[in-house]
């Protein structure tokens, strides 16, 4: 089994453009893998791109808060971990 560290939670949702802001606890750069779990909500996606601000980021810092694209629908609050 994969060891994974908690790295941040869902801080909104924006479904009409499908990105999610997540608040880091931890550092995050594009290229990481990262399950999103809440609710009902279980999955893993690569981050291709983010972004502070609406400025396209490499890498972000713990209590950055970041927008990325997202696979699935996820809420306020759903725990957000690098693996």
């Amino acid at each position: 089994m994969i060891n994974m560290a908690e790295i941040g939670e869902i801080s909104n949702y924006f479904a009409h453009v499908e990105v999610a802001a997540i608040k880091l606890t931890k550092p995050l750069k594009v290229g990481d893998t990262i399950q999103i779990k809440g609710g009902e909500v279980d999955f893993e996606q690569k981050i291709d791109s983010m972004q502070i601000n609406h400025k396209d980021v490499k890498a972000a810092k713990a209590g950055d808060e970041i927008g990325i694209k997202v696979s699935h629908k996820v809420r306020k609050g759903y725990k957000v971990f690098k693996k």
